[in-house]
């Protein structure tokens, strides 16, 4: 399958692989050892670009912050429900604070990107006050669901988290306590991986890691994160240099063809791009697809250039989804010929980075990424038209 925003240029490959190529497109990297903050998915040059537009009125940040700010989580009278053991069985079944805790997450991080951009101080408190009602009683995650469930609501508070200890003056007296339930009781359920599950799990359990580890200062959390990540992505968007074969995740060893076209849900035929749930659905897909993203954008932004590792995977991966999105037929060779659609609201991140960064054509997915404006908040993953759109620091 012919990719149409592949760059045409070796030194754009070379330009990737060391420097951000358009002007003031990231800062510079921090000192060995130490973190820039804020630093969790988002900078603080972005958040100042994303706060500029909205006050100017401008698209496509106008839209996606009235549309944040008209959501439930932003609502000032927003009450979170903490309790002590967040029980979720497969599929959230049972779902005994699952959702309250995601929900809850979430809200905590609108709330601090509120805080950002309107430098309301309510919002920065009702963002502590979540945090806070979590961190007072919060004890263990349980059932089949819950790293997974670990990861969801990790990534979301960990950047809350980042964004009111690193642009927040105002008292915050319980933050020590909050920084403990992030490293006492979720960093040690994801930590280390997913093993064989499928691949976005361990791609959202990295993305809360490695979130973590920045807000908490955390450098072994961190190389730990980042090694996770480079042993998974091989494992989860196949490329034609593989071989024959996709890889096997560095924490799911197989050895063979039965056990990795099991694997990939039956498909036995692989070209560029093609993901490890592809065939599964695409709504899991988009969610292992922006995970991974979401490493990379953090790891970008701690100097560490996991996009340029990772460029034709990440690219050839979301063109290869957004295609069919957009309308393209599916192959008879795919899936059976019939594949299940709905990646999401996910493309905002990558498209902003190879694109706006680096100056990639990418027509498909960006055609898929305005029919999704702007962006809004599920699961793991909030506001990133806010965020991220045509937004190249």
């Amino acid at each position: 399958m012919r990719r149409l925003h592949r760059p045409l240029l070796v030194t754009l490959v070379i330009a990737a692989a060391l420097v951000p190529a358009g002007p003031g497109a990231a800062a510079p990297p921090p000192k060995p050892g130490a973190f820039a903050h804020p630093g969790v998915l988002v900078d603080k040059a972005q958040l100042d670009f994303a706060r500029q537009q909205v006050q100017a009125g401008a698209q496509p940040q106008k839209a996606a912050y009235d549309a944040m700010k008209a959501s439930t989580y932003a609502a000032l009278s927003y009450t979170p429900k903490p309790r002590a053991i967040v029980e979720c069985g497969s599929n959230s079944n049972p779902n005994n604070g699952c959702s309250d805790e995601r929900n809850d997450a979430l809200a905590a991080y609108t709330h601090a990107l509120l805080w950002y951009i309107d430098r309301d101080a309510r919002h920065a408190q009702k963002a502590i006050e979540i945090m806070d009602a979590w961190s007072a009683v919060l004890q263990d995650h349980t059932n089949s669901n819950a790293p997974l469930q670990t990861g969801w609501s990790g990534a979301s508070f960990s950047r809350a988290g980042e964004l009111i200890k690193h642009t927040y003056d105002g008292s915050w007296p319980q933050r020590v306590r909050f920084e403990k339930m992030l490293r006492d009781i979720y960093l040690p359920e994801v930590r280390n991986g997913a093993g064989c599950k499928n691949g976005n799990w361990e791609l959202i359990m990295t993305d809360a890691a490695i979130g973590i580890a920045v807000f908490l200062d955390d450098r072994a959390a961190f190389d730990k994160a980042i090694s996770i990540w480079r042993g998974r992505l091989p494992g989860y968007i196949y490329q034609k240099s593989d071989g024959s074969l996709p890889k096997a995740p560095t924490t799911c060893p197989m050895d063979t063809r039965e056990e990795i076209v099991d694997y990939w849900q039956g498909q036995s035929t692989f070209s560029d791009g093609l993901a490890q749930e592809t065939c599964r659905d695409f709504g899991h897909t988009g969610w292992g697809l922006t995970a991974a993203t979401h490493v990379a954008e953090t790891a970008w932004h701690q100097g560490v250039n996991l996009y340029a590792e990772a460029k034709d995977r990440l690219t050839d991966g979301y063109y290869f989804h957004t295609r069919l999105e957009n309308g393209a037929p599916t192959p008879p060779d795919l899936c059976g010929g019939t594949v299940k659609l709905g990646l999401g609201a996910v493309t905002e991140i990558v498209y902003n980075h190879y694109h706006n960064r680096l100056g990639m054509p990418m027509p498909t997915t960006l055609r898929y990424t305005e029919s999704k404006r702007p962006a809004g908040a599920n699961y793991f993953f909030a506001w990133e038209t806010l965020t991220h759109a045509n937004n190249p620091r």
